[in-house]
């Protein structure tokens, strides 16, 4: 097995890295995540699906194969009527992602960290439980070797913030994307200050994710570099747009138009 550059490594090389992504689009159009809820409980119930689209992103060329983790807070899986714990899913995610990128020449792996939703949002935690929630899973990235580690799909910056302070105590790289676009966080902070307050949190590369478009995702991005030029701060950038157009789409991306879920099929 060749050694491996990290991912930090690679960037300041000023390499351009390509991540896979869209794992539960993907697998909900192949029957294996229900639409509307897209929790990955298919890492337990059918690994060989996860392993063969892992795959087929590893033979596409993607750098970064992340553990499809995403939706492990708030306890989605039981609002969905499953019994699997968090962490047994968490687990079986990032070995399965693990096994794929070791076949990869150079590819790299990634655990997957999403906000708390209506724990933040609605005050059910404090501070402190939901740190402790984010650091659960983080040993877990950890203790399965994860590369690096990637928080996205994030409303608010403040518990963004909260992520990166968690996952800087790992010592992996660490990587944020928020779901936010022109008009900022839910809270309305704007991009430029959003990007700003990542960075000072100890973030190695950010950027936005999931609700918008190319167009509109590289429009937010354009604002976060304005403001992280401005301040003299340094950053890497990433951007995980939706795989479609949404031109239409509202502050809160592809989730306002009304045909959501579905809007995307």
């Amino acid at each position: 097995m060749p050694f491996k550059l990290g991912i930090l490594e690679r960037l300041n090389n000023g390499e351009v890295i390509i991540g896979d992504g869209g794992m539960s689009h993907a697998l909900e159009k192949r029957c294996y995540v229900k639409i509307g809820v897209w929790t990955p409980e298919c890492v337990v119930e059918h690994p060989e699906a996860v392993r063969q689209l892992h795959s087929e992103f590893l033979r596409a060329g993607a750098d970064v194969i992340q553990a499809f983790t995403f939706a492990m807070q708030d306890k989605p899986l039981v609002s969905a009527g499953y019994s699997y714990k968090w962490d047994e899913i968490s687990r079986a995610g990032s070995i399965l992602a693990k096994e794929v990128s070791d076949k990869g020449e150079f590819a790299l792996s990634s655990g997957s960290l999403c906000e708390t939703g209506s724990l933040f949002i609605k005050g059910l935690a404090t501070k402190e439980e939901i740190k402790q929630r984010f650091r659960d899973q983080v040993k877990i990235f950890v203790d399965t070797g994860m590369d690096l580690l990637i928080a996205e799909y994030i409303s608010h910056v403040q518990e963004a913030e909260w992520m990166v302070e968690v996952m800087k105590e790992s010592g992996k790289p660490v990587a944020v994307t928020m779901a936010i676009s022109r008009e900022g966080d839910r809270h309305g902070v704007l991009p430029g200050e959003c990007a700003v307050r990542l960075v000072r949190a100890g973030a190695d590369i950010i950027g936005v994710n999931c609700r918008f478009d190319p167009e509109r995702s590289l429009d937010t991005i354009a604002l976060m570099q304005e403001a992280i030029q401005r301040e003299g701060l340094k950053t890497h950038w990433m951007v995980q747009p939706l795989g479609y157009w949404c031109p239409d789409a509202g502050p809160s991306g592809i989730t306002s138009i009304p045909e959501c879920s579905l809007a995307g099929e």
